[in-house]
């Protein structure tokens, strides 16, 4: 049985899996949202909103073992400095996966992370019109 066993494997093993999500995160800290496809997506949520956790009690055991996870001291030391602060009154619920649909190449659901409160938010793209709908009237240019 599968009872609380809740990491995806990716199809890699556990140090590529822990390396891949680390950087996906840290390139999230870094770009404010980042386009990666959904279970990765859910994966860097996961890290990111327990970094953002660590971040916010700003002592130096969680900066230690923030770095000790992400692996690049500048990319924490942005995120106690920028990030953390500004979700000093919000419990959780510090980032939001937008799903924007399937990739063309092999069809992949891919999916945009972002920060909650930081940065412009992006909306999906509404989807145009089918080809067997109703043209609008446009007058001919020739005539």
């Amino acid at each position: 049985m599968r009872h609380l066993k809740n990491n995806v494997k990716l199809g890699r093993s556990s140090a590529h899996r822990k390396a891949l999500v680390a950087s996906l995160v840290c390139n999230f800290i870094e770009q404010q949202q980042i386009r990666t496809t959904l279970p990765k997506a859910r994966q860097a949520r996961s890290m990111a909103e327990k970094m953002v956790t660590l971040a916010k009690a700003n002592t130096l055991a969680s900066r230690r073992l923030a770095i000790a996870e992400l692996r690049r001291v500048g990319h924490v030391a942005k995120l106690f400095k920028d990030i953390a602060p500004q979700f000093g009154d919000r419990h959780g619920g510090y980032t939001r996966i937008v799903k924007l649909g399937q990739r063309h190449s092999d069809g992949s659901e891919m999916a945009l992370l972002q920060w909650v409160d930081i940065g412009p938010r992006v909306r999906k793209p509404k989807p145009e019109a089918k080809p067997g709908a109703k043209p609008e009237d446009k007058p001919d240019a020739g005539k």
